[in-house]
């Protein structure tokens, strides 16, 4: 039986924590979906075409993972994609309790999915997308952070000349 797997997150931006759980990912699982959510909760900084967009060029050596986004319920999407695990990272102690809520809630949703905590490594553990937005939004370097054409959408997102 072919395991399907789904990432969900905001990617805003991709960071290389993230593909870093992508590469592993797609080591464990036959197919990996790395979900970008539409969230209506946050103002990003990137459409959502721009983050498929950037996801898709940071992980096109990868052939068994595939790029997409969605509204709504995760568990829903999840059902429709046919998968039957949930991959979520973990940095720190403290993504833990709001993680085991959300996959206590998803469990409750639909038993038969389950949620695959995979621990960050370890240089990336300090690392998300608001810490590099913030670096970024004051013309600080993030090489290293992320990857460098994201990197550089940052830079013209965040540059004083840039229309966004």
């Amino acid at each position: 039986m072919a395991s399907v797997a789904v990432y969900p997150g905001s990617f805003d931006p991709v960071t290389n924590g993230h593909v870093d759980i992508i590469e592993r990912s797609a080591k464990v699982f036959n197919k990996v979906i790395v979900a970008v959510l539409h969230n209506r909760n946050k103002d990003p900084l990137f459409s959502v075409e721009e983050r498929v967009a950037m996801l898709q060029d940071s992980i096109k050596d990868i052939p068994n993972v595939e790029i997409d986004a969605f509204n709504g319920l995760l568990i829903d999407y999840v059902r429709h994609k046919n998968a039957k695990t949930i991959v979520r990272g973990l940095r720190a102690v403290s993504d833990f309790e709001y993680e085991m809520q959300a996959a206590s809630i998803n469990r409750k949703l639909d038993p038969d999915v389950e949620t695959f905590f995979m621990m960050t490594n370890n240089q990336y553990s300090y690392l998300s997308s608001s810490i590099v937005k913030e670096v970024a939004k004051y013309e600080a370097n993030v090489d290293g952070l992320v990857p460098s054409f994201v990197a550089q959408s940052l830079y013209e997102k965040y540059s004083p000349f840039s229309s966004s």
